[in-house]
């Protein structure tokens, strides 16, 4: 197989990767043309696999051992503003899909780097007393990726705003559907020992043990028995809505950066965030079914929500 066939191959292997695992980010990137959607493939595929090994079963000194393994295949994209060198990873199929992405978009690959310790966060299991407390986290694990993906989307001639304003913007959005994640993730979350709401928020409303009263609150509310279970259901509904509006606010700044992409990659940002804040519409409406089982939108809505993206970029243009 020559270099060409092999990275071929290697983008198929990310599609695929995206395909199966990527649910609301699928339907975004599938409005881009096809360098693009590639590219944005291969991100995929290596932020999947960092995810993974932060949520897996694998002890901690493992996951942190295989972490670092990652991030020196990043040394084969080269330094940011540098050629990729072809170096560690060139045969990891994700890492040389990925090399090639950005010998095309030049996209930073410091960024990629934050996001690993954000995962890293993660596995040393932190915790949060404030939302300022929070707000690097989602960056590094959602804000991060924002980053990774503007120079694929590219800046449209008459933007008329330099690259770290609209880094600003994509960050900002990056940080609203993390924000989304947690809140459709709390209960799942809760379960598994990790709590991202800020202690803070938790004491607001009521929680005042922190994390451990949050675990206790949503099993009660999920059973629906139980001393308090009421006061519980009012308390976490609060919180949650309290959260939800949160997000909105960066939902709201970020979603300014798709005025300044072309009309393919508005509509791919359109979507993807559409998606999210359609979920979050959900989560608020309703908090206690949102606590109760993992939210998601059917694939025909998510289908309408891309679709609607396109037309609106289209008349907007």
């Amino acid at each position: 197989m020559n270099g060409a066939e092999a990275v071929a191959d290697a983008y198929r292997s990310c599609e695929a990767v995206t395909r199966e695992q990527a649910g609301n980010f699928f339907y975004g990137i599938r409005l881009l043309p096809a360098e693009r959607r590639r590219a944005m493939c291969a991100i995929y595929a290596f932020a999947r696999r960092v995810d993974d090994i932060g949520d897996g079963a694998l002890d901690r000194d493992e996951k942190l051992a295989r972490l670092d393994a990652q991030e020196r295949s990043l040394e084969s994209l080269g330094a940011d503003h540098a050629a990729p060198t072809g170096a560690a990873g060139a045969e990891d199929p994700v890492v040389l899909a990925l090399a090639d992405a950005r010998a095309r978009f030049a996209f930073p690959a410091s960024a990629l780097s934050e996001l690993i310790e954000g995962v890293r966060m993660d596995v040393h299991g932190a915790t949060y007393d404030s939302f300022d407390e929070l707000v690097p986290y989602c960056r590094r694990v959602a804000g991060a990726i924002g980053r990774v993906c503007l120079p694929v989307f590219g800046l449209r001639a008459d933007a008329r705003v330099d690259r770290a304003q609209a880094e600003a913007l994509a960050d900002d959005l990056g940080v609203a559907m993390q924000l989304t994640n947690i809140l459709r993730d709390v209960r799942e979350d809760a379960e598994n020992g990790r709590v991202y709401l800020p202690a803070e928020d938790l004491r607001r409303f009521g929680l005042l043990d922190g994390a451990p009263a949050l675990l206790a609150a949503i099993a009660r509310v999920g059973a629906d028995v139980g001393d308090g279970a009421d006061e519980d259901r009012e308390r976490v509904g609060a919180l949650v809505r309290f959260e939800a509006g949160r997000a909105r606010e960066w939902f709201a700044r970020g979603i300014a950066l798709t005025s300044l992409l072309d009309r393919r990659s508005a509509a791919c940002v359109t979507a993807m965030a559409g998606i999210y804040r359609r979920l979050l519409v959900r989560i608020e409406a309703d908090p206690q079914q949102a606590i109760g089982r993992r939210l998601s939108l059917p694939a025909h809505e998510k289908a309408w929500v891309a679709a609607r993206s396109v037309l609106g970029a289209a008349l907007e243009r």
